[in-house]
Protein backbone atom coordinates (compact mmCIF):
# COMPACT_ATOMS: atom_id res chain seq x y z
CA UNK A 1 0.00 0.00 0.00
CA UNK A 2 1.28 3.54 -1.12
CA UNK A 3 2.30 6.17 1.53
CA UNK A 4 -0.06 8.96 1.52
CA UNK A 5 1.99 12.10 1.56
CA UNK A 6 -0.27 15.12 1.81
CA UNK A 7 1.56 17.44 4.49
CA UNK A 8 0.02 15.38 7.52
CA UNK A 9 0.89 12.48 9.39
CA UNK A 10 3.93 12.48 8.36
CA UNK A 11 5.88 9.88 10.70
CA UNK A 12 9.76 9.25 11.03
CA UNK A 13 8.41 5.25 10.26
CA UNK A 14 6.71 5.99 7.06
CA UNK A 15 10.60 8.48 5.67
CA UNK A 16 12.09 4.90 7.18
CA UNK A 17 10.28 2.54 4.92
CA UNK A 18 10.38 5.36 1.98
CA UNK A 19 13.97 5.59 1.98
CA UNK A 20 14.89 1.70 2.89
CA UNK A 21 12.50 -0.19 2.24
CA UNK A 22 11.58 1.37 -1.46
CA UNK A 23 7.87 1.99 -0.05
CA UNK A 24 6.17 3.84 -2.65
CA UNK A 25 4.08 7.23 -2.28
CA UNK A 26 1.00 9.02 -3.33
CA UNK A 27 -0.02 12.56 -3.15
CA UNK A 28 -4.05 12.69 -2.79
CA UNK A 29 -5.74 14.65 -5.57
CA UNK A 30 -7.36 17.30 -2.43
CA UNK A 31 -3.55 18.09 -1.84
CA UNK A 32 -2.59 18.60 -5.22
CA UNK A 33 -5.67 20.98 -5.67
CA UNK A 34 -4.17 23.05 -2.75
CA UNK A 35 -0.82 23.65 -5.09
CA UNK A 36 -2.57 24.29 -7.95
CA UNK A 37 -4.73 27.00 -5.30
CA UNK A 38 -1.35 28.30 -3.97
CA UNK A 39 -0.04 28.87 -7.83
CA UNK A 40 -2.56 30.04 -9.31
CA UNK A 41 -2.72 32.92 -6.46
CA UNK A 42 0.98 33.74 -6.96
CA UNK A 43 0.84 33.94 -10.93
CA UNK A 44 -1.51 36.61 -10.19
CA UNK A 45 0.60 38.31 -7.75
CA UNK A 46 3.24 38.20 -10.36
CA UNK A 47 0.87 39.69 -13.11
CA UNK A 48 0.41 42.76 -10.92
CA UNK A 49 4.15 42.97 -10.69
CA UNK A 50 3.94 42.11 -6.50
CA UNK A 51 7.74 41.90 -5.50
CA UNK A 52 7.64 38.84 -3.56
CA UNK A 53 11.35 37.72 -2.57
CA UNK A 54 13.16 34.81 -4.27
CA UNK A 55 9.85 34.99 -7.35
CA UNK A 56 11.57 38.30 -8.85
CA UNK A 57 14.26 39.45 -6.55
CA UNK A 58 17.46 38.13 -5.59
CA UNK A 59 18.42 35.66 -2.72
CA UNK A 60 20.65 36.45 0.04
CA UNK A 61 22.21 39.39 -0.02
CA UNK A 62 20.57 40.21 -3.25
CA UNK A 63 17.44 40.04 -1.94
CA UNK A 64 16.91 43.83 -2.77
CA UNK A 65 17.78 43.54 -6.31
CA UNK A 66 14.17 43.06 -8.35
CA UNK A 67 14.22 40.88 -11.33
CA UNK A 68 13.53 42.13 -14.64
CA UNK A 69 10.50 39.78 -16.31
CA UNK A 70 13.43 38.01 -18.76
CA UNK A 71 15.58 37.74 -15.90
CA UNK A 72 12.74 36.26 -13.77
CA UNK A 73 12.23 33.40 -16.20
CA UNK A 74 15.60 32.68 -16.08
CA UNK A 75 16.68 33.00 -12.66
CA UNK A 76 15.37 29.77 -11.59
CA UNK A 77 18.06 28.01 -13.76
CA UNK A 78 21.11 30.26 -12.15
CA UNK A 79 19.32 29.95 -8.67
CA UNK A 80 19.84 26.22 -8.56
CA UNK A 81 23.29 25.81 -10.78
CA UNK A 82 24.73 28.41 -8.11
CA UNK A 83 23.64 26.61 -4.90
CA UNK A 84 24.58 23.19 -6.53
CA UNK A 85 28.22 24.08 -4.65
CA UNK A 86 28.53 20.47 -2.43
CA UNK A 87 31.85 18.61 -2.12
CA UNK A 88 33.01 15.46 -1.59
CA UNK A 89 31.81 11.99 -1.17
CA UNK A 90 28.04 11.73 -1.83
CA UNK A 91 25.33 11.02 0.52
CA UNK A 92 23.97 7.62 0.99
CA UNK A 93 20.66 6.91 -1.58
CA UNK A 94 18.22 6.55 1.68
CA UNK A 95 19.53 9.84 2.72
CA UNK A 96 18.08 11.38 -0.62
CA UNK A 97 15.15 9.03 -0.77
CA UNK A 98 14.50 10.62 2.57
CA UNK A 99 14.92 14.08 1.56
CA UNK A 100 12.67 14.26 -1.42
CA UNK A 101 9.57 12.62 1.00
CA UNK A 102 10.22 15.21 3.03
CA UNK A 103 10.15 17.61 0.62
CA UNK A 104 7.13 16.72 -1.31
CA UNK A 105 5.56 16.64 2.06
CA UNK A 106 6.40 20.27 2.42
CA UNK A 107 5.06 21.31 -1.47
CA UNK A 108 1.99 19.26 -1.30
CA UNK A 109 0.79 22.00 2.03
CA UNK A 110 0.18 24.11 -0.94
CA UNK A 111 1.92 27.20 0.67
CA UNK A 112 4.85 26.78 -1.50
CA UNK A 113 3.55 28.55 -5.02
CA UNK A 114 5.40 25.89 -7.01
CA UNK A 115 3.77 24.02 -9.85
CA UNK A 116 1.85 20.76 -8.95
CA UNK A 117 4.33 19.25 -11.67
CA UNK A 118 7.12 19.73 -9.03
CA UNK A 119 6.30 17.61 -6.18
CA UNK A 120 4.51 15.17 -8.86
CA UNK A 121 7.95 14.29 -10.56
CA UNK A 122 9.53 13.97 -7.07
CA UNK A 123 6.91 11.03 -6.40
CA UNK A 124 7.95 9.48 -9.63
CA UNK A 125 11.62 9.80 -9.12
CA UNK A 126 10.94 7.88 -5.38
CA UNK A 127 8.57 5.16 -7.19
CA UNK A 128 10.48 4.40 -10.18
CA UNK A 129 14.14 4.57 -8.51
CA UNK A 130 15.60 7.22 -9.76
CA UNK A 131 18.12 8.34 -6.79
CA UNK A 132 19.77 12.42 -7.35
CA UNK A 133 24.04 11.70 -6.58
CA UNK A 134 24.20 14.79 -3.87
CA UNK A 135 27.38 15.49 -1.97
CA UNK A 136 26.98 15.01 1.73
CA UNK A 137 28.66 18.26 2.86
CA UNK A 138 27.96 21.53 1.76
CA UNK A 139 24.72 22.99 3.67
CA UNK A 140 24.96 24.87 6.89
CA UNK A 141 21.26 24.28 7.32
CA UNK A 142 20.11 27.75 7.73
CA UNK A 143 18.35 28.98 4.26
CA UNK A 144 17.25 25.02 3.96
CA UNK A 145 19.64 22.67 2.91
CA UNK A 146 20.42 24.54 -0.43
CA UNK A 147 23.38 22.85 -1.69
CA UNK A 148 22.31 19.64 -1.27
CA UNK A 149 18.93 20.32 -2.29
CA UNK A 150 20.15 22.16 -5.36
CA UNK A 151 21.42 18.69 -6.58
CA UNK A 152 18.29 17.07 -6.29
CA UNK A 153 16.69 19.99 -8.53
CA UNK A 154 19.13 19.91 -11.46
CA UNK A 155 17.05 15.99 -12.06
CA UNK A 156 14.04 18.68 -12.43
CA UNK A 157 15.81 20.72 -15.07
CA UNK A 158 17.51 17.35 -16.67
CA UNK A 159 20.84 17.82 -15.44
CA UNK A 160 23.21 16.40 -12.57
CA UNK A 161 23.50 12.61 -11.93
CA UNK A 162 21.42 10.08 -10.82
CA UNK A 163 21.03 6.37 -9.35
CA UNK A 164 19.09 4.49 -11.71
CA UNK A 165 18.71 0.21 -11.48
CA UNK A 166 22.90 0.00 -9.64
CA UNK A 167 24.03 2.55 -12.34
CA UNK A 168 25.27 6.27 -12.27
CA UNK A 169 24.15 7.96 -15.02
CA UNK A 170 23.62 12.01 -16.26
CA UNK A 171 20.60 12.89 -15.06
CA UNK A 172 18.59 13.33 -18.36
CA UNK A 173 19.79 9.89 -19.58
CA UNK A 174 18.10 8.21 -15.59
CA UNK A 175 15.04 10.21 -16.18
CA UNK A 176 14.58 9.50 -19.55
CA UNK A 177 15.10 5.14 -18.93
CA UNK A 178 12.31 6.07 -16.11
CA UNK A 179 10.08 7.20 -17.88
CA UNK A 180 9.60 10.85 -15.91
CA UNK A 181 8.70 13.65 -18.04
CA UNK A 182 11.31 16.41 -17.44
CA UNK A 183 9.27 19.66 -15.79
CA UNK A 184 11.97 22.30 -15.97
CA UNK A 185 11.50 25.27 -13.48
CA UNK A 186 9.53 28.16 -13.82
CA UNK A 187 9.00 31.27 -11.38
CA UNK A 188 9.54 30.30 -7.93
CA UNK A 189 9.82 26.25 -8.74
CA UNK A 190 13.35 26.41 -8.09
CA UNK A 191 13.37 27.88 -4.98
CA UNK A 192 10.74 25.93 -3.24
CA UNK A 193 12.24 22.63 -4.46
CA UNK A 194 15.23 23.64 -2.06
CA UNK A 195 14.48 25.94 0.76
CA UNK A 196 13.91 23.89 3.81
CA UNK A 197 15.79 21.65 6.23
CA UNK A 198 14.84 18.27 4.02
CA UNK A 199 18.34 16.61 4.44
CA UNK A 200 18.88 16.94 7.87
CA UNK A 201 15.59 16.09 8.85
CA UNK A 202 16.00 12.74 6.69
CA UNK A 203 19.15 12.26 8.28
CA UNK A 204 18.04 12.72 12.06
CA UNK A 205 14.46 10.65 11.03
CA UNK A 206 16.80 7.75 10.05
CA UNK A 207 19.08 8.05 12.82
CA UNK A 208 16.11 8.37 15.41
CA UNK A 209 14.89 5.13 14.45
CA UNK A 210 18.17 3.37 14.75
CA UNK A 211 18.87 5.34 17.99
CA UNK A 212 15.54 4.05 19.55
CA UNK A 213 16.74 0.58 18.55
CA UNK A 214 20.59 0.84 19.71
CA UNK A 215 19.26 1.83 23.22
CA UNK A 216 16.59 -1.10 23.32
CA UNK A 217 19.78 -3.08 22.66
CA UNK A 218 21.85 -1.25 25.46
CA UNK A 219 19.07 -2.52 27.73
CA UNK A 220 19.83 -6.26 27.04
CA UNK A 221 23.01 -5.80 27.01
CA UNK A 222 22.97 -4.04 30.70
CA UNK A 223 20.71 -6.70 31.80
CA UNK A 224 23.50 -9.59 30.53
CA UNK A 225 25.96 -7.64 32.59
CA UNK A 226 24.05 -7.26 35.61
CA UNK A 227 23.45 -10.96 35.87
CA UNK A 228 26.86 -11.96 35.09
CA UNK A 229 27.73 -9.51 38.29
CA UNK A 230 25.31 -11.00 40.86
CA UNK A 231 23.43 -7.53 40.77
CA UNK A 232 20.93 -6.08 43.47
CA UNK A 233 18.12 -6.31 41.45
CA UNK A 234 16.31 -3.53 43.56
CA UNK A 235 17.10 -0.58 41.77
CA UNK A 236 14.93 -2.18 38.73
CA UNK A 237 12.08 -2.31 40.43
CA UNK A 238 10.28 -0.23 38.07
CA UNK A 239 8.35 1.65 41.25
CA UNK A 240 11.46 3.31 42.17
CA UNK A 241 11.52 5.03 39.04
CA UNK A 242 7.63 5.70 39.05
CA UNK A 243 8.17 7.29 42.19
CA UNK A 244 10.66 9.83 40.59
CA UNK A 245 8.35 9.94 37.71
CA UNK A 246 10.81 10.48 34.64
CA UNK A 247 9.02 7.93 32.00
CA UNK A 248 12.27 7.25 30.32
CA UNK A 249 13.82 5.59 33.38
CA UNK A 250 10.45 3.99 33.97
CA UNK A 251 10.86 2.41 30.21
CA UNK A 252 14.24 1.13 30.83
CA UNK A 253 13.73 -0.26 34.24
CA UNK A 254 10.79 -2.38 33.06
CA UNK A 255 13.26 -3.60 29.56
CA UNK A 256 15.65 -4.67 32.03
CA UNK A 257 13.28 -6.58 33.94
CA UNK A 258 11.53 -8.77 31.41
CA UNK A 259 14.90 -9.62 29.78
CA UNK A 260 16.16 -10.65 33.83
CA UNK A 261 12.14 -12.23 34.04
CA UNK A 262 12.49 -15.80 35.28
CA UNK A 263 16.38 -15.93 36.49
CA UNK A 264 18.05 -17.93 39.49
CA UNK A 265 18.75 -14.57 40.47
CA UNK A 266 15.37 -13.06 41.42
CA UNK A 267 15.27 -16.75 43.82
CA UNK A 268 16.72 -14.65 46.67
CA UNK A 269 19.35 -17.49 46.95
CA UNK A 270 22.76 -15.80 46.08
CA UNK A 271 24.20 -12.86 48.34
CA UNK A 272 24.04 -9.60 46.65
CA UNK A 273 25.64 -6.23 47.29
CA UNK A 274 23.29 -4.24 49.44
CA UNK A 275 24.37 -1.39 46.64
CA UNK A 276 26.02 -1.77 43.24
CA UNK A 277 28.35 0.49 41.89
CA UNK A 278 26.55 3.50 39.67
CA UNK A 279 27.35 1.85 36.45
CA UNK A 280 25.00 -0.36 37.86
CA UNK A 281 22.39 0.33 39.72
CA UNK A 282 22.21 3.74 37.96
CA UNK A 283 21.38 2.51 34.50
CA UNK A 284 18.10 3.19 34.10
CA UNK A 285 18.06 6.75 35.02
CA UNK A 286 21.17 7.34 32.46
CA UNK A 287 19.96 4.92 29.66
CA UNK A 288 16.47 6.88 30.25
CA UNK A 289 17.54 9.95 30.09
CA UNK A 290 18.56 9.30 26.79
CA UNK A 291 15.26 7.73 26.12
CA UNK A 292 13.61 11.43 26.92
CA UNK A 293 16.24 12.84 24.87
CA UNK A 294 15.15 10.87 21.80
CA UNK A 295 11.37 11.25 22.29
CA UNK A 296 11.61 15.32 22.09
CA UNK A 297 14.00 15.16 19.35
CA UNK A 298 11.10 12.95 17.58
CA UNK A 299 8.76 15.60 18.36
CA UNK A 300 10.57 18.07 16.44
CA UNK A 301 11.54 16.02 13.67
CA UNK A 302 7.86 15.28 12.86
CA UNK A 303 6.94 18.46 13.48
CA UNK A 304 9.35 19.80 10.48
CA UNK A 305 8.24 16.79 8.62
CA UNK A 306 4.60 17.68 8.33
CA UNK A 307 5.59 21.91 8.27
CA UNK A 308 6.42 24.25 5.96
CA UNK A 309 9.37 24.45 5.87
CA UNK A 310 10.31 27.41 3.31
CA UNK A 311 11.01 30.72 2.04
CA UNK A 312 8.81 32.65 1.46
CA UNK A 313 5.13 30.87 2.07
CA UNK A 314 2.14 32.22 0.66
CA UNK A 315 -1.44 32.02 2.39
CA UNK A 316 -4.05 31.69 -0.50
CA UNK A 317 -6.83 32.15 2.28
CA UNK A 318 -5.32 35.56 2.98
CA UNK A 319 -3.75 36.51 -0.82
CA UNK A 320 -0.83 36.93 1.28
CA UNK A 321 3.02 36.04 0.87
CA UNK A 322 5.09 36.05 4.27
CA UNK A 323 9.12 35.97 3.84
CA UNK A 324 10.76 34.83 7.40
CA UNK A 325 13.00 31.98 8.23
CA UNK A 326 10.97 28.70 8.16
CA UNK A 327 14.40 27.07 6.84
CA UNK A 328 16.21 27.67 9.85
CA UNK A 329 17.07 24.12 10.98
CA UNK A 330 17.59 24.62 14.49
CA UNK A 331 14.73 23.13 15.73
CA UNK A 332 15.98 19.67 14.51
CA UNK A 333 20.06 20.41 14.88
CA UNK A 334 19.66 21.33 18.38
CA UNK A 335 17.77 18.16 19.73
CA UNK A 336 20.25 16.23 17.67
CA UNK A 337 23.26 17.60 19.26
CA UNK A 338 21.74 16.26 22.33
CA UNK A 339 20.74 12.92 21.01
CA UNK A 340 24.22 12.38 19.98
CA UNK A 341 25.92 13.62 23.04
CA UNK A 342 22.96 11.05 25.08
CA UNK A 343 24.24 8.16 22.63
CA UNK A 344 27.62 8.99 23.81
CA UNK A 345 26.66 8.86 27.57
CA UNK A 346 24.86 5.62 27.14
CA UNK A 347 28.11 4.62 25.53
CA UNK A 348 30.26 5.42 28.69
CA UNK A 349 28.16 3.87 31.09
CA UNK A 350 28.57 0.62 28.93
CA UNK A 351 32.39 0.86 28.86
CA UNK A 352 32.11 1.23 32.71
CA UNK A 353 30.05 -2.26 33.08
CA UNK A 354 32.46 -3.40 30.89
CA UNK A 355 35.16 -2.70 33.31
CA UNK A 356 33.57 -4.61 35.83
CA UNK A 357 33.35 -7.55 34.08
CA UNK A 358 37.30 -7.60 32.85
CA UNK A 359 38.34 -5.95 36.27
CA UNK A 360 38.95 -8.76 39.25
CA UNK A 361 38.49 -6.14 41.71
CA UNK A 362 35.63 -5.76 40.83
CA UNK A 363 33.96 -8.63 38.78
CA UNK A 364 32.51 -10.67 42.01
CA UNK A 365 34.90 -13.87 41.10
CA UNK A 366 35.50 -13.82 37.23
CA UNK A 367 38.71 -14.60 36.24
CA UNK A 368 40.72 -11.68 35.35
CA UNK A 369 40.00 -10.26 31.67
CA UNK A 370 37.44 -13.45 31.69
CA UNK A 371 40.55 -15.67 30.45
CA UNK A 372 40.74 -19.23 32.56
CA UNK A 373 44.48 -18.54 31.46
CA UNK A 374 45.18 -15.16 32.99
CA UNK A 375 49.08 -14.03 32.91
CA UNK A 376 49.83 -15.83 29.72
CA UNK A 377 46.45 -15.33 28.48
CA UNK A 378 45.64 -11.58 28.27
CA UNK A 379 41.54 -12.76 27.62
CA UNK A 380 39.81 -9.12 27.20
CA UNK A 381 42.06 -6.72 27.89
CA UNK A 382 42.70 -5.02 24.89
CA UNK A 383 38.51 -5.25 24.27
CA UNK A 384 38.42 -2.55 26.59
CA UNK A 385 41.18 -0.61 24.97
CA UNK A 386 38.86 -0.76 21.83
CA UNK A 387 36.28 0.46 23.57
CA UNK A 388 38.07 3.36 25.02
CA UNK A 389 39.40 4.83 21.93
CA UNK A 390 35.95 4.73 20.46
CA UNK A 391 33.98 6.63 23.40
CA UNK A 392 36.99 9.16 23.13
CA UNK A 393 35.87 10.04 19.40
CA UNK A 394 32.42 9.91 20.74
CA UNK A 395 33.15 12.73 23.31
CA UNK A 396 35.16 14.93 20.87
CA UNK A 397 31.98 14.75 18.29
CA UNK A 398 29.37 15.25 20.95
CA UNK A 399 30.50 19.24 20.82
CA UNK A 400 27.18 20.50 19.81
CA UNK A 401 27.37 21.92 16.18
CA UNK A 402 24.55 23.79 16.92
CA UNK A 403 26.01 26.61 18.57
CA UNK A 404 29.06 26.89 15.84
CA UNK A 405 27.43 29.76 13.66
CA UNK A 406 29.43 31.04 10.84
CA UNK A 407 28.28 34.37 9.27
CA UNK A 408 27.75 33.77 5.47
CA UNK A 409 26.30 35.91 2.18
CA UNK A 410 27.74 39.23 3.40
CA UNK A 411 26.05 38.75 6.92
CA UNK A 412 23.19 38.19 5.52
CA UNK A 413 23.18 35.22 6.68
CA UNK A 414 25.01 35.71 10.28
CA UNK A 415 23.52 32.88 11.80
CA UNK A 416 23.53 29.36 11.08
CA UNK A 417 22.01 26.43 12.09
CA UNK A 418 24.97 23.99 10.84
CA UNK A 419 22.85 21.16 11.45
CA UNK A 420 24.56 18.86 8.61
CA UNK A 421 27.76 18.87 10.87
CA UNK A 422 25.47 17.55 13.66
CA UNK A 423 23.85 15.10 11.40
CA UNK A 424 27.00 14.16 9.76
CA UNK A 425 29.12 13.59 13.04
CA UNK A 426 25.74 11.66 14.84
CA UNK A 427 26.40 8.93 12.04
CA UNK A 428 29.95 8.41 13.13
CA UNK A 429 29.04 8.67 16.99
CA UNK A 430 26.15 6.10 16.18
CA UNK A 431 28.76 3.80 14.36
CA UNK A 432 31.02 3.83 17.27
CA UNK A 433 28.13 3.27 19.86
CA UNK A 434 27.54 -0.21 18.02
CA UNK A 435 31.10 -1.08 18.60
CA UNK A 436 31.07 -0.19 21.97
CA UNK A 437 27.61 -2.03 23.23
CA UNK A 438 28.78 -4.74 21.10
CA UNK A 439 31.88 -5.18 22.85
CA UNK A 440 30.07 -5.49 26.18
CA UNK A 441 27.71 -8.29 24.67
CA UNK A 442 30.60 -10.28 24.24
CA UNK A 443 32.44 -9.80 27.29
CA UNK A 444 28.88 -10.52 29.37
CA UNK A 445 28.57 -14.04 27.65
CA UNK A 446 31.60 -14.58 27.92
CA UNK A 447 31.31 -13.71 31.92
CA UNK A 448 28.24 -15.71 32.06
CA UNK A 449 29.93 -18.87 30.55
CA UNK A 450 31.88 -19.25 33.95
CA UNK A 451 28.69 -18.57 35.95
CA UNK A 452 26.54 -21.57 37.16
CA UNK A 453 23.21 -20.55 37.47
CA UNK A 454 19.67 -19.70 35.03
CA UNK A 455 19.51 -16.63 33.74
CA UNK A 456 16.62 -14.44 32.53
CA UNK A 457 15.04 -15.44 29.22
CA UNK A 458 15.94 -12.43 27.36
CA UNK A 459 19.54 -13.03 28.82
CA UNK A 460 19.62 -16.66 27.96
CA UNK A 461 18.09 -15.73 24.20
CA UNK A 462 20.66 -12.80 23.51
CA UNK A 463 23.48 -14.77 25.02
CA UNK A 464 22.08 -17.68 22.22
CA UNK A 465 22.33 -15.28 19.45
CA UNK A 466 25.78 -13.99 19.90
CA UNK A 467 27.28 -17.58 20.33
CA UNK A 468 25.82 -18.04 16.79
CA UNK A 469 28.63 -15.01 15.91
CA UNK A 470 31.36 -15.26 18.22
CA UNK A 471 32.24 -18.57 20.17
CA UNK A 472 33.76 -18.40 24.03
CA UNK A 473 37.07 -17.30 24.34
CA UNK A 474 38.70 -20.44 25.74
CA UNK A 475 42.37 -19.19 24.71
CA UNK A 476 43.64 -16.10 23.42
CA UNK A 477 42.98 -15.19 19.55
CA UNK A 478 43.03 -11.92 17.21
CA UNK A 479 39.88 -10.27 18.25
CA UNK A 480 39.18 -7.87 15.69
CA UNK A 481 37.09 -10.38 13.89
CA UNK A 482 35.50 -10.61 16.84
CA UNK A 483 34.81 -7.02 17.60
CA UNK A 484 33.55 -6.57 14.17
CA UNK A 485 30.91 -9.38 13.69
CA UNK A 486 29.58 -8.05 16.63
CA UNK A 487 29.33 -4.36 15.72
CA UNK A 488 27.74 -5.51 12.90
CA UNK A 489 25.51 -8.14 14.82
CA UNK A 490 24.41 -5.04 16.48
CA UNK A 491 23.52 -2.78 13.40
CA UNK A 492 21.10 -5.91 12.49
CA UNK A 493 19.51 -6.06 15.96
CA UNK A 494 19.08 -9.42 15.42
CA UNK A 495 19.27 -9.82 19.29
CA UNK A 496 16.25 -7.66 19.84
CA UNK A 497 14.46 -9.18 17.07
CA UNK A 498 14.78 -12.22 18.93
CA UNK A 499 14.88 -11.16 23.08
CA UNK A 500 11.36 -9.70 21.78
CA UNK A 501 10.07 -12.37 20.27
CA UNK A 502 10.75 -14.02 23.75
CA UNK A 503 9.72 -11.36 26.33
CA UNK A 504 7.66 -9.16 24.24
CA UNK A 505 8.76 -5.42 23.84
CA UNK A 506 10.53 -3.43 25.46
CA UNK A 507 9.15 -0.10 24.62
CA UNK A 508 5.89 -1.50 26.41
Amino acid sequence: MAIILNGENFTIEKLVDIARNNGKVEIPVTAIQKVKQCRAMLEEKIKAKEIMYGVNTGIGEFSEVILTDEQTKQFQKYLIYNHAAGIGDPAPIEYIRGAIASRINVLVKGKSGCRPEIPITMVEMLNKGVTPVVCLKGSVGASGDLAPMSQIALLLMGEGEAYYKGEKLPGKVAMERAGITIPGLKARDGLAAINGSNLITSISALQLYDINRWLKQAEIACAMTLEALYANMKPYDVRLHQARGFPGAVRTSKAIMKCIEGSDLLSGKFKMKVQDAYSMRSSPQVIGAAHDAVDWARKQVEIELNGVGDNPIFLPEYKLTLTGANFQGTPVSLPMDMVGAAVTMVSVISERRLNRLTNPALSIGLPAFLSKGAGMMSGMMLSQYTADTLIVEQRILSFPASIMSIPAAADQEDFVSMGMNTAIKNAQILDNACGVLGIEFMAAAQALDFRDFNPGKGVTTAKRVIRKYVEHLDEDRPLYNDHTRMKELIKSCEILQEVEKVVGSLEQ
